[in-house]
């Protein structure tokens, strides 16, 4: 039986991944948990399987759990279950967060494909965060530098800071957020920040420690 720890703060999803887990017969579920600090609290060396939400309870991060157990278990296997299309909690999952990563819109079959595959020894991750619908446009229209862009504009950082920290003028990130807005087809900044936030393109929210 493989040991395993779920974390999932949505009672419903939590509900369907035991009972496939169950289904399964191959897994002892050694944990549930609603809180990723909470899974890190309990979780040691005979845990081999953490399915990890990303955005738990109290806005803890499951990415900030995991490669904390990651970095004291290295051979515990992890794969983040996420609904947040947010394109840097998949670049931190592959930068040593998780060993897989599974969208929760792809269907559980999917996910036990993944799974297993990771256990065998495999690390699986999509090619890119699926796109979602802005207003007139999908969101990957926008490249990597302007969803940083947006990021640090989200957690409200002046023009100058973001410039700065990225590397470009003041105007470019002006230009930037304009080509955004015009891209998307929004009548304004404010607008394209509150789509971005809804769609979970952009999470700012997600607590480390």
């Amino acid at each position: 039986m493989i040991n395993t720890v779920l974390v999932e703060d949505d009672l419903y999803m939590q509900r369907h991944f035991i009972e496939r887990l169950d289904a399964d017969g191959g897994f002892h579920l050694a944990g549930i948990y609603r809180d990723a600090f909470d899974a890190e609290k309990h979780c040691g060396a005979g845990v081999n399987l953490i399915l990890m939400d990303v955005q738990t309870q109290h806005k803890h991060s499951g990415l900030a759990a995991a490669e904390r157990i990651k970095k004291a278990f290295p051979h515990t296997r992890i794969v983040i279950v996420t609904s947040l299309v947010d394109p840097e909690v998949l670049a931190r999952a592959r930068r040593g967060a998780a060993d897989s990563l599974w969208y929760k819109d792809h269907g559980t079959e999917e996910l036990l494909d993944v799974v297993k595959r990771t256990l065998a020894g495999e690390h699986i991750f999509p090619g890119a965060a699926p796109a979602v619908e802005m207003e007139e446009a999908m969101s990957d229209v926008f490249s990597p530098r302007q969803l940083d862009i947006l990021r640090w504009y989200i957690r409200g950082l002046t023009y100058q800071e973001i410039a700065d920290r990225l590397g470009i003028s003041k105007n470019g990130v002006r230009w930037n957020l304009d080509d955004m807005v015009a891209k998307g087809g929004f009548e304004s900044r404010e607008a394209l920040v509150a789509t971005a936030i809804e769609n979970k393109l952009v999470v700012t929210t997600l607590k480390d420690e």
